[in-house]
């Protein structure tokens, strides 16, 4: 089942990013990587800073054929592949919707 990861918000200095973001939201950074703030009680989406990527959504699945499942459904809903520099041992695919917003299949699994 298709269920949404992190927003991905595109800035330019994480650390002030996260601490303007974590208290807006009440959002905990995480002590292993302070760029992914999750809700305090677990529950909502999480959200990603990061200084290269652009803003997208990452949807998550739990396993490789379920990645293949979703995206094969996607297509037909009308999404697109995009061309992307996938390193080796990429765990998404990235699509674009029907207006080319870009949004990642994470197989959390990998």
């Amino acid at each position: 089942m298709l269920r949404l990861g992190p927003v991905v918000l595109r800035v330019s200095d994480v650390d002030r990013a996260g601490e303007f973001w974590s208290r807006a939201l009440g959002y905990a950074r995480q002590p292993h990587n302070p760029a992914f703030l999750v809700p305090d009680d677990g529950r909502g989406a999480r959200l990603h800073l990061d200084q290269d990527d652009r803003a997208h959504l990452d949807l998550w699945v739990d396993s490789e054929a379920e990645q293949r499942a979703e995206v094969d459904r996607l297509l037909v809903l009308g999404a697109q592949r995009v061309e992307w520099d996938y390193p080796v041992d990429a765990d998404f695919v990235v699509l674009a919707d029907p207006a080319g917003t870009l949004f990642c299949i994470v197989d959390t699994s990998a």
